[in-house]
């Protein structure tokens, strides 16, 4: 089967391994000219992954997306408002787009589904795929489940029965709407776990799961969406990737902003909790963990001080719906 994966940094390189190296289909990887591209395109391998000789190169969005029906888009999530528009002016027919990475766009609140759909024209498929996992973790052969969902069941079923494998195992979900709010908030979550391990209050990362999990419940739950979504593998299923691990880039960049340290990287989570503030905002949901890593990193809140508020908030009962 030939897939296309449009986008070539480390979970772009990920997908590409897995569909060749596991799965053994033929494979076409897409990326724009600049240095990322030229190092894995004549390299095939990056820091954590090398790609087997049959992966194929291109930097003709036209040529990728008319070699697969099934295309992956591993890009970054604030630049699908464009690419997507680049994408239906070629006007596809017929093809399956698979999101496989985790945002909300920021400044209006749109899910990335949502973008890509109203551009790319009624005869194609969008589906995501989220949940836990790092390419590190993936290349040792070390297994996880994952998630695929889409408003179509038939598209995910095809789906999850194209791309399982021992070394993934999908699930399918029937709740879009919450697998893609669920898997953007667990990196402002994230980034808040990154917050309390350089505090020294890493003993409140599990009142941060369950509180953080049930704010992101209510807000899936007014956009239209399932309220144990937010427990599933897209949003809770991922916590451990995400709050814990050393690899977690999100984690990594609050324990780094936390103490004043540059990145060379922005982690998703950062404009995520713009998008989560505007969205708790326009659906009435209080979300104060989610806020308070707003006010951290965009509004200059104390962090010391924003905790303080969190414990001083008025009693209440553990689930109030």
């Amino acid at each position: 089967m030939n897939v296309t994966i449009l986008g070539c940094g480390r979970w772009a390189s990920f997908h590409a391994w897995y569909q060749a190296e596991v799965l053994k289909n033929n494979v076409l990887v897409w990326g724009l000219e600049d240095e990322t591209f030229k190092q894995i395109s004549t390299t095939r391998r990056n820091e954590f992954i090398t790609l087997p000789s049959s992966v194929e190169f291109t930097t003709d969005l036209k040529k990728a997306i008319d070699f697969a029906e099934y295309i992956l888009i591993v890009i970054s999530a604030q630049a699908m408002p464009e690419f997507s528009k680049r994408i239906g002016d070629l006007k596809p027919m017929g093809k399956t787009f698979v999101l496989c990475m985790k945002g909300i766009i920021h400044t209006t609140g749109e899910r990335l589904s949502e973008v890509l759909l109203k551009n790319i024209g009624d005869s194609n498929k969008a589906a995501v795929w989220v949940g836990p996992g790092h390419t590190q973790e993936f290349a040792q052969g070390i297994p996880n489940v994952m998630l695929i969902a889409s408003s179509d069941e038939k598209t995910t079923y095809r789906i999850v029965e194209k791309f399982k494998s021992k070394l993934v195992r999908l699930y399918r979900g029937e709740d879009l709407l919450g697998a893609e709010i669920g898997a953007a908030a667990k990196n402002v979550l994230g980034i808040m776990a990154g917050i309390l391990d350089a505090s020294g209050q890493y003993c409140l990362k599990g009142a941060l799961m369950a509180r953080g999990a049930f704010e992101v419940s209510n807000l899936i739950v007014a956009m239209g969406g399932q309220q144990l979504t937010a427990y599933g593998i897209s949003h809770l299923g991922d916590y451990e990737s995400t709050l814990f691990s050393k690899h977690s880039s999100n984690r990594n960049f609050g324990e780094m902003f936390y103490r004043g340290e540059k990145t060379e990287f922005l982690a998703e989570g950062v404009d995520t909790s713009k998008a989560l503030n505007y969205l708790a905002k326009k659906y009435k949901v209080d979300m104060p963990i989610c806020r308070l890593c707003y006010e951290i990193l965009h509004k200059g809140k104390d962090m010391k001080s924003g905790m303080r508020e969190l414990f001083e908030r008025k009693d209440g009962k553990e689930f109030k719906f």
